[in-house]
């Protein structure tokens, strides 16, 4: 009875075989033959696809092992719970984005279904996660698009729907955005790398989830998180993205920290936007893939527009952030309330605080603030809060945001005096954003600091 037994309990695992299929050979009749937990696997070459998993099989590459489309639809399309894609070069998906044309496409059905350790190339989409609830991608290098406007490319990974999905560990680059998420739940996207995209991450309406430990480096924007709730957003890099290295807009109930941006001082050629050209990309502020190196503004280019943008976000937690060499350190509008903000450093930005409203907000919290690199702070008493409250804008601020031809006038004796008389009598100072107790040496960790930030 117990040999019985135990021979009915490695029926399943021992029975499983394991077929290899020559370059030429008809994969999808292999698939279609194939029993459950059963390995496909691709010998080095050519195979030709489009194909799909419709049972849990695994199909697997030898070392360069490749599987090519027609150019029209997904080159692999998953619809079977559990079935795995891994080792594998795909390319030559369609170009239809109505039709979520995919190097890998994993259906609703495919429950639990993992793509790893592949690499897709020049695909519409890389990874598209339609509704596929706790599938994975992870360690896989993704390199989109590179030629035409760059909203007519797909994303590296598109996760639909798909509570549980976790996207992990890959190398995105080209394309439109390195992960678009939306209308999900319950997702980890976990250290992931992405270069000369659009969006690094681009999430809406994905609720409960984590967003941890990606780094960014030279795209349009960084982290763009948008109508989403009860986040963890904590220890990503963004190192010289162009616009945004964090966006947070209608973003609630999160917690964001120990994460950093930083600005770069780069070869003006590097900031050339694949995809990009003339008046789209003078649309995004940007310089235009086919313009000459020389026609730049120099030979560098510094950090982004904005560290961090939050936009009518509220009730959330920043702490321990880096935020350094960006035009501006954070530009907080539209009515974002109830946002505790503490324990950040504030590093050479050329204006640390953008704030626009009149509101009294003190961005300190249990009695220690933020460090911020311009403030001319004494402690007496050695506890590591400066001895007096520090401000990032005045009155002359306010003037310049909403009339920027006054700048002209910025060195005036005029404005010199009213800044004189702002410094004695501080009750002519406007409402805004106030650090009560701003730290003397910066708490969070920056870019330098930070395992696998170098590009």
């Amino acid at each position: 009875m117990a040999a019985l037994l135990l021979g009915s309990a490695l029926s399943g695992p021992a029975l499983a075989a394991r077929v290899t299929i020559a370059p030429g050979g008809d994969v999808q009749k292999a698939l279609d033959r194939a029993a459950v937990d059963d390995v496909v696997l691709l010998a080095e070459g050519v195979h030709r696809g489009p194909v799909r998993i419709e049972r849990k099989v695994v199909l697997e590459g030898q070392s360069g092992a490749v599987i090519e489309g027609s150019g029209s639809g997904s080159v692999i399309t998953l619809s079977a719970p559990g079935a795995v894609v891994r080792g594998l070069t795909v390319r030559g998906s369609g170009r239809d984005l109505e039709a979520m044309d995919a190097g890998v496409f994993v259906k609703q059905s495919a429950t639990g279904a993992v793509v790893e350790d592949n690499r897709l190339e020049g695909n519409l989409y890389g990874v598209y996660i339609h509704g596929a609830e706790d599938a994975a991608a992870r360690r896989n290098i993704i390199v989109g698009l590179r030629e035409g406007r760059i909203n007519e490319a797909g994303n590296g990974v598109s996760v639909w729907n798909a509570p549980g999905a976790r996207v992990e560990d890959n190398d995105i680059r080209f394309g439109r955005d390195g992960i678009f998420a939306v209308a999900s739940k319950r997702n980890v996207f976990r250290g992931n790398r992405f270069r000369d995209l659009r969006f690094a991450v681009h999430y809406m309406y994905t609720n409960d989830s984590e967003v941890v430990g990606n780094v960014s480096v030279g795209n349009t924007v960084g982290f763009a998180i948008m109508y989403s709730h009860r986040l963890i957003v904590r220890d990503n890099v963004s190192d010289g993205d162009l616009n945004h290295g964090f966006l947070f807009n209608f973003a609630n109930s999160s917690e964001i920290s120990g994460n950093t941006v930083q600005g770069r001082i780069l070869p003006a050629s590097r900031w050339a936007t694949p995809g990009l050209r003339g008046k789209e990309a003078r649309e995004h502020g940007l310089p235009a893939a086919d313009e000459a190196v020389s026609s730049l503004p120099g030979n560098v280019r510094n950090g982004p527009e904005k560290c961090v943008f939050i936009y009518n976000a509220n009730k959330n937690t920043f702490q321990n952030n880096w935020f350094e060499g960006c035009e501006i350190g954070v530009h907080f509008t539209a009515g974002s309330e109830g946002n505790a903000i503490a324990g950040n450093a504030f590093i050479r930005n050329r204006n640390q605080v953008k704030y626009v409203g009149t509101r009294y907000l003190d961005w300190s919290k249990d009695g220690r603030g933020n460090y911020w690199s311009d403030n001319p702070a004494f402690d007496l008493n050695g506890d590591g809060v400066g001895d007096s409250a520090y401000r990032p804008n005045d009155i002359i601020d306010k003037v310049l945001w909403t009339a920027p031809h006054a700048k002209v006038l910025v060195n005036s004796p005029a404005v010199q005096i009213i800044r004189w008389a702002q410094a004695q009598f501080p009750a002519l100072l406007p409402g805004g954003v106030v650090d009560s107790r701003p730290l003397m040496a910066p708490t969070a960790i920056p870019l330098s600091g930070r395992k696998g930030a170098a590009p």
